[in-house]
């Protein structure tokens, strides 16, 4: 049987290691998945993460509710994303395309269809507003359900089934060509 939330926190919250990294192992996927929501860039991401679970370990006393930590843990993933696209958006720099050197003209292809695919997601994920993101991000690829994205992100199964499909819609409006997206039947 896993361990509650809520028993990890308490235990955690006496100076076990071990119980707060459960509670990582548990969360970070949805955490990352909120991070990537909100800033776009994997790298940062992921930057956003170990900072909030660095915040999450020094202040694991003031989590109020254990059995609902990860709606804590992801409010901190959220409130710290916010505030690094706000200094990115400042800082403005231009990314490098990552070079790839392939040992076959088969490998070379595939990395290429992969590389012209995840531009061109980012590219319409990016055009989605944030609550879309977040909500497409969890439900598609951490299959969380909408009860448990609308407990989580604080909106309703309502607004989590609407911000799904609305996003299913732009996304095909925008992919066109990509079969790559789920029939929109939940």
């Amino acid at each position: 049987m896993t361990e509650s939330d809520a028993s990890l926190v308490a235990r955690a919250s006496a100076g076990d290691p071990a119980a707060f990294e459960a509670l990582l192992r548990r969360h970070f996927h949805a955490a990352y998945l909120v991070a990537l929501a909100r800033v776009g860039e994997p790298s940062e991401a992921e930057d956003i993460c170990q900072d909030a679970f660095y915040r999450a370990w020094e202040r694991i006393r003031e989590c109020r509710d254990p059995d609902r930590f990860a709606a804590w843990l992801i409010r901190i993933v959220r409130n710290m994303a916010l505030n690094r696209r706000d200094f990115l958006s400042i800082r403005e720099t231009v990314v490098l395309e990552d070079s790839f050197t392939a040992g076959t003209e088969a490998g070379a292809d595939r990395e290429s269809e992969r590389t012209e695919l995840r531009a061109t997601l980012t590219t319409a994920l990016a055009e989605l507003s944030i609550a879309q993101r977040e909500v497409v991000l969890l439900h598609d690829l951490e299959e969380w359900s909408h009860s448990k994205i609308a407990e989580r992100l604080g909106i309703s199964e309502v607004m989590s089934r609407r911000h799904l499909s609305d996003s299913r819609k732009k996304l095909r409006a925008l992919l066109g060509d990509f079969a790559t997206l789920m029939p929109d039947h939940d």
